[in-house]
């Protein structure tokens, strides 16, 4: 020890002397809410030293006042009366984990005119209707923040609107659905059908008992345009993402995907066209290489993977859905929110200087795998490369497998547009030679 050295103190917490708590609503009190208040209440300390002020709850709005919850709440705060809450002169921060469109839209909105920022997880309203709000937002100088929204715990929005400012994406591709991705790791890893393993989701939790916000891709579909709107500063919405779900994934399918050295995963994909200026957002089953990052990404968890021009290629991992990780990414946007707040300037905010077009799904190029069954006899195989060809489709490979007096034919073809390769689908299936086009399924990842 030198002689002007001093033992060794832990540190202790500072908060501005004489700040005073900043008041924050929560609307909603479910799964995600409950953790909300749990950490708010668990780790206040900590978050006040973050923060550089105390983040008191001034009130929970819920639908049912007296229904029993999984954390000790202090009734007076609990009300049913959410427009009242977020009027509210003296709360400056706003929390939304209600979900859907109305009355979450309505309440925001009041919200931000009543001076707080606020903090959402609603992908669903973001995508139908985030102009609106983030134009509320700039009006009243306040700030939005939706982390939460995609990924759960994952943060990947704040990277693209902060970390990756400075730089040109070009590509976003990921797994943003958890159950989805159970439900086809299950298909891959135990042959289970598609059926099977969904129930399997339900009983653990991944999926609801109506899991068709998920299985059909509209959850997948809000969060691609959140991704897309911020990866290339412009606006997306959900209407135009081209959406496909999961439920027409056969084991079949699995089978031909492991076959090729791919496994299938539920996509999100989001691409910049720097050609004519235009974005492309989609989700739908895939298959992919097993060398991709992607492929990797088993159970329910999320993973995306981004590609820039000067970072090059960057992927973000971890769970997307639960109570936790999702209130993680709340109270990430909160302390952030309450900085800005204490500065007395809104964050970063919204950025759609671009104004890009909507690419239309069939000028977006893709590889297909088509599975045929056929009549085996001579001249099949030259009269269905033709039929390609006609549509300007390329062939990359092509196996036969004879059964009988009928044949099993696997194309998987080079790039081209989707829409040339549908076409090409459509004229396969009405010759007579072809029985059945027993599966179609686009190939990314290369």
């Amino acid at each position: 020890m030198t002689e002007n050295s001093e033992p060794h103190k832990e540190k202790s917490l500072s908060v501005g002397e004489g700040q005073r708590p900043l008041k924050v609503a929560l609307l909603g009190c479910g799964v995600v809410g409950t953790e909300v208040v749990r950490i708010l209440t668990d780790q206040a300390e900590h978050l006040a030293a973050r923060v550089g002020a105390p983040l008191e709850i001034a009130g929970i709005a819920v639908r049912r006042a007296g229904r029993a919850r999984d954390i000790a709440v202090d009734p007076a705060l609990i009300t049913t009366d959410a427009q009242a809450l977020v009027s509210r002169g003296d709360v400056d921060l706003v929390i939304e984990v209600i979900g859907g469109i109305e009355p979450a839209r309505g309440l925001i909105l009041t919200a931000l005119e009543h001076g707080a920022s606020v903090v959402t997880a609603n992908k669903a309203l973001l995508a139908e209707d985030g102009p609106t709000l983030f134009a509320a937002a700039e009006k009243y100088e306040r700030d939005l923040y939706f982390e939460a929204a995609v990924a759960g715990a994952i943060p990947i929005l704040r990277p693209l609107r902060e970390s990756l400012a400075g730089d040109d994406v070009t590509r976003v591709m990921g797994i943003v659905n958890g159950t989805t991705n159970y439900i086809l790791d299950k298909m891959d890893s135990t042959g289970a059908g598609f059926d099977e393993a969904l129930e399997e989701a339900q009983a653990l939790g991944y999926a609801e008992a109506d899991p068709t916000a998920d299985i059909e891709g509209f959850d997948a579909a809000a969060k691609a345009a959140l991704l897309a709107s911020l990866a290339f500063h412009t606006r997306v919405s959900i209407a135009d993402v081209h959406r496909e779900g999961i439920t027409e994934v056969s084991a079949t399918d699995i089978a031909s995907a492991r076959e090729m050295g791919c496994v299938v995963k539920f996509l999100a994909i989001c691409e910049l066209d720097e050609a004519n200026d235009s974005v492309s957002a989609r989700v739908y089953p895939a298959m992919i290489p097993l060398s991709h990052p992607l492929a990797s990404v088993r159970d329910a968890y999320n993973a995306v993977f981004v590609e820039s021009k000067a970072a090059g290629q960057l992927m973000f991992y971890g769970r997307g859905a639960g109570g936790a990780p999702t209130a993680s990414a709340v109270l990430g946007d909160l302390v952030s929110a309450a900085r800005n707040r204490l500065k007395g300037v809104p964050g970063v905010g919204e950025s759609s200087y671009t104004q890009r077009a909507a690419r239309p799904m069939g000028a977006t190029r893709t590889r297909y795998h088509v599975s045929l069954d056929v009549a085996d006899k001579a001249g099949v195989l030259a009269a269905v490369a033709h039929a390609f060809a006609e549509h300007d489709v390329s062939i990359q490979t092509v196996r036969q497998e004879g059964r009988g007096g009928d044949a099993q034919l696997v194309v998987v073809t080079h790039t081209a547009t989707d829409a040339a390769l549908s076409a090409t689908v459509e004229a396969l299936r009405e010759m007579d030679i072809v029985r059945e086009v027993s599966s179609v399924m686009r190939v990314e990842g290369d």
